[in-house]
């Protein structure tokens, strides 16, 4: 059986795409709990659009799929462009210059982490139990 992916998308957010990206890029692979602190305290208009969709994906998993979002990880993560606004700057001698106000569409998804690291950690807690156990005594 494979592992449910949750996902959350943040349409027309205004920020241009390759702004978004940045933050994307960071987030991705990171689990839940981590990309959420990251997101906190990363000082860009792109955290903060970001961590909205994160955050609604989070509750999605956790009351559409009853989920428990601290053992998922971010599998994917991205902006795609979306619709942009045609503007005009006036400029000199009267004319005007075109200006593209940018969209976004922030898509996120998260799922379960690899099932590989998922049996090596289950497998690592009992293993330290039982030092801790025996260093005690």
């Amino acid at each position: 059986m494979s592992a449910p992916t949750v996902r959350s998308t943040y349409k027309y957010a205004r920020i241009s795409p390759q702004k978004a990206r940045q933050v994307t890029r960071a987030i991705t692979g990171m689990p839940v709990s981590q990309a959420l602190s990251v997101l906190d305290f990363t000082p860009k208009k792109g955290a903060f659009l970001v961590g909205k969709a994160l955050r609604s994906a989070v509750a999605n998993a956790e009351n559409n799929h009853e989920l428990d979002a601290s053992e998922m990880i971010v599998t994917s993560a991205v902006a795609t462009p979306g619709p942009a606004l045609s503007r005009f700057m006036p400029r000199a001698r009267g004319s005007g210059a075109p200006i593209k106000k940018r969209m976004t569409h922030i898509t996120v998804i998260i799922g379960a982490k690899p099932e590989e690291e998922a049996k090596a950690e289950k497998a690592a807690k009992p293993a330290k139990k039982k030092a801790a156990k025996k260093s005690a005594e």
